[in-house]
């Protein structure tokens, strides 16, 4: 194919998809691991160069990018990328071309001025209710914030009312579980009740199209494993429900609701264009409930890959067959995005 870029990403997260979906399609592939967590990346022989850090904040380095630049790389982002590099370095010491929208990553968080609850508000597009503290809770809610020890997981609670929300609270903070100083920038959500989805979506700038590729769920423990237990045992032995996510599952929806799905899609896109232009490039995620009055209740935005694309290596996500006539993964979607836009002279339209 003589492709002379090479396609590179950070070794956690979905990179064996972007990995897996480059060789497809006959770029060079390369992945940045962390010393003492590379070792599938050395087991599995699809990839060229391994360069691997004793930190992820050293991809900021002049060696990883002087080594980057030498190859000519577009780089892949995820959200470990996103988590362990930070907004600040990748937005601005990072000067290798990103796949998508740099400046959209910073915009999956849930607090500061750039959140995504704002995007979510500008697309017109439901969510749950949010509480600014929680004297102001008065019904069920989700209490969202980091785990004490592990800051990258999470300290997830849900609690019945305000009076719940504060004993609960205490109650991990004395297991060690959250810390009492984040209760105060906690994100305080409306509890919604339906069946949970991860939509996941592709915006193509060579292609000028929005697609839609395919759904997953998360598996969390240890939530997975408290599901299996009777409820009369569950109370019995009062275990902390954490939230951790160690893997997603392939699900399906019924065709009534694509129409909505298609709708949130589209409005979800606009409004990342008037807010963070050019707005969303490549893929992205939108997390739902579905209620029973069949509405769909946003409570969480992926601006990037989404963690449950490895799923679909190998056999294709769910509705890409309908676009290209043969199942393909998210990971080489984004391969063939970048491929076309090389071979068009249009790749400086799908990186930042």
């Amino acid at each position: 194919m003589g492709l002379t870029h090479s396609i590179a990403v950070l070794a956690s997260h979905s990179a064996l998809d972007v990995l897996d979906g480059a060789r497809d399609e006959g770029f060079r592939t390369i992945a940045i691991a962390k010393r003492g967590r590379e070792l599938p990346y050395r087991e599995f022989p699809i990839i060229n160069e391994l360069i691997v850090l004793d930190d992820f904040r050293m991809m900021v380095s002049d060696d990883t990018v002087s080594s980057l630049r030498n190859s000519n790389a577009v780089f892949v982002p995820n959200r470990s990328f996103a988590v362990y590099v930070g907004y600040d370095n990748i937005e601005g010491k990072f000067p290798i071309p990103i796949f998508g929208n740099r400046y959209l990553l910073r915009w999956e968080e849930r607090s500061g001025p750039r959140n995504y609850y704002r995007l979510l508000d500008e697309a017109g597009i439901r969510r749950p209710r949010t509480f600014p503290s929680a004297e102001d809770v008065d019904r069920p809610v989700m209490v969202k914030l980091p785990e004490a020890s592990r800051r990258v997981e999470r300290g997830f609670f849900i609690a019945r009312d305000r009076d719940d929300l504060m004993r609960k609270a205490r109650q991990l903070i004395d297991r060690g579980i959250i810390r009492p100083e984040d209760l105060d920038g906690a994100s305080i959500e409306e509890l919604i009740i339906g069946a949970h989805f991860n939509a996941n979506y592709f915006l193509s700038r060579v292609r000028n199209r929005l697609e839609l590729h395919g759904f997953d769920r998360r598996i969390q423990s240890n939530l997975d494993g408290v599901f299996r237990i009777p409820a009369r045992d569950q109370l019995d032995i009062d275990v902390d429900v954490r939230y951790i996510e160690v893997g997603h599952e392939m699900a399906t929806i019924r065709e009534s609701l694509l129409e909505r799905v298609f709708e949130i899609g589209h409005r979800f896109v606009e409004a990342t264009r008037k807010l963070v232009p050019p707005g969303v490039i490549g893929p992205f995620t939108l997390q739902f409930m579905v209620t029973p009055e069949l509405d769909l209740v946003v409570y969480d935005v992926a601006p990037r890959i989404g963690g449950g694309t490895n799923i679909h290596m190998g056999i294709g996500s769910q509705y890409s067959k309908l676009y290209f006539g043969n199942p393909i993964s998210i990971g080489r979607r984004i391969a063939i995005e970048i491929r076309e836009a090389v071979e068009q002279g249009k790749l400086e339209e799908v990186v930042t």
